[in-house]
């Protein structure tokens, strides 16, 4: 199951927070706790760290947006939830003729 990426709430009165920067991109593999983006708030300059081990799947919000809190940022692809190869349909061998009776 994906993992949401939110924007955090920062204080009591904090309500949204602008991207600053991103520090990953997608299709990057990240690991639980590590820093994933730079945000901004009337309070705070903070780094927002991952809240799970996997691949960054998407990435929602772009660098200057602002976003109220509880906004989706990205979305991380846990570890083995990759889609499943295509799989490669092999047709079955015809059956040898049976060779005529002398």
């Amino acid at each position: 199951m994906a993992i949401d990426v939110t924007m955090p709430q920062m204080g009591e009165s904090v309500v949204e927070g602008t991207i600053t920067k991103w520090l990953v991109k997608e299709g990057d593999v990240v690991i639980e706790d590590q820093p994933l983006v730079e945000i901004s708030t009337d309070k705070v300059d903070t780094e927002i760290p991952s809240p799970g081990a996997g691949r960054i799947a998407k990435i929602v919000a772009a660098e200057g947006q602002t976003l109220p809190v509880g906004a989706t940022l990205a979305v991380i692809e846990p570890a083995g939830a990759e889609a499943p190869a295509k799989l490669k349909v092999v047709a079955p061998k015809a059956a040898p003729k049976p060779e005529p009776a002398p």
